[in-house]
């Protein structure tokens, strides 16, 4: 069961090199996290669950919140403490932490020590902040000890940021940096290809869009082999499969029926990726989107059609960086139904407001009003978008 006053937290996905997530980090949405707040996130086994098989990061200002009740509740095998760096200079949380990570918990040092604070030699891993820091500000390369790791940096915002950090030595990395991803130099498209490749998945979005038959999305689909591959891929996948393999996309489509397999493929746009290149970090962030919209939507009582809308709005809201194009020029092509368009385009009524909602990983009081939404509700949303992202994730 859900606590009965959610806490309002921030929520985000921790990824490493190889873009895979690892962990979801939670930090205070206006202030620091308190003993309330991690008695409600971890009081029940719902945020862990949802979160499997992730490890869960909490962003603490103070160990004086790790009383032995609050212990309790943190499974350390589960859950990470990031502890501000500066905590150390109060008397005793050094020698505490230090026990605490004796005793099986994980300790990041978040941020710098006050000057003059010695570090404690047993507690070397680290986490950093680098939002809003240029380039002179960001770690110097090969600062971290690798053999202490794995080091988070959060608050990475760009690729520039990214690349300092991981030539750092940080391995775990939070931030918006997969929005800002560089165009590929190889071709005109941001996925490294043609402009045919580009116009065919435009072309398969609006056959999508229109509900259009079997034949005419198979035949576009016969045009780009990646595509198609990592469409089979999933569907032979452990997710759905029945023991028999799965060999065209007929099969697929009478396998996990016509509604799943045009939300996999819309998923599967955002898979685009050199065939020996990592996944790509924006398909479960569309797949979040996705699944809180429909969430919501299911919530309120929404028809079936209804909720398909919800998601794939979610899951367009990020096809402009995907394709490095103004999402105007995108919608302009795939006749969506207006209320769909204006929560693309202006984020403009229910859908829109909500769509705001689930691209921002700070809700507040205001934002949850204008969605429509509580904060039981919301709450519920999130686990469960972020549950059903991380096994898109794992799946693709």
């Amino acid at each position: 069961m859900a606590p009965t006053q959610p806490p309002l937290v921030e929520v985000r996905p921790v990824a490493n090199a190889h873009n895979e997530w690892t962990a979801l980090l939670l930090r205070g949405a206006r202030h620091a996290i308190d003993g309330a707040t991690l008695q409600a996130l971890f009081g029940t086994s719902d945020l862990l669950a949802a979160a499997a098989p992730l490890d869960c990061i909490v962003m603490l200002d103070s160990a004086a919140l790790l009383t032995p009740a609050i212990l309790e509740l943190l499974p350390p095998n589960r859950v990470v403490l990031a502890v501000r760096a500066g905590a150390l200079a109060e008397e005793g949380v050094a020698k505490r932490l230090a026990t605490l990570q004796r005793d099986g918990w994980r300790i990041l040092l978040d941020g710098d020590p006050v000057p003059g604070t010695p570090l404690p030699p047993a507690l070397r891993s680290r986490a950093r902040s680098v939002a809003q820091e240029g380039a002179t500000g960001w770690p110097a390369p090969a600062s971290l000890p690798a053999l202490f790791g794995p080091h988070l940096a959060h608050g990475v915002d760009s690729q520039a940021a990214y690349q300092a950090c991981e030539n750092a030595g940080f391995t775990w990395f939070e931030g918006d940096y997969p929005l800002a991803q560089r165009r590929a130099h190889s071709g005109g498209d941001g996925d490294g290809s043609d402009g045919s490749t580009r116009k065919r998945l435009l072309t398969l979005l609006a056959l999508l869009a229109r509900d259009a038959d079997s034949r005419a999305l198979e035949n576009q689909l016969k045009q780009d082999p990646a595509l198609s591959y990592h469409l089979l891929k999933l569907v032979n996948s452990a997710a759905f499969s029945c023991g028999t393999e799965i060999a065209s996309f007929g099969q697929a489509i009478s396998r996990i029926g016509r509604r799943q397999m045009q939300r996999w493929l819309q998923l599967l746009l955002y898979a685009r990726t050199g065939p020996d290149g990592p996944p790509n970090l924006l398909l479960p962030l569309a797949a979040l989107r996705g699944a809180a919209l429909e969430a919501l939507c299911a919530r309120d009582g929404g028809e079936r059609d209804e909720q398909d809308l919800a998601f794939m709005a979610g899951v367009f809201s990020l096809l402009d960086r995907l394709f490095h194009m103004p999402m105007d020029a995108i919608v302009a092509d795939l006749c969506l139904p207006a209320h769909v368009e204006a929560a693309l385009l202006r984020r403009e009524g229910l859908l829109g407001r909500r769509l705001a909602l689930a691209a921002s990983a700070r809700p507040d009081p205001a934002a949850l009003d204008a969605a429509g939404v509580d904060g039981a509700g919301w709450w519920q949303a999130r686990l469960h978008a972020y549950h059903w992202a991380i096994q898109v994730a794992r799946n693709v």
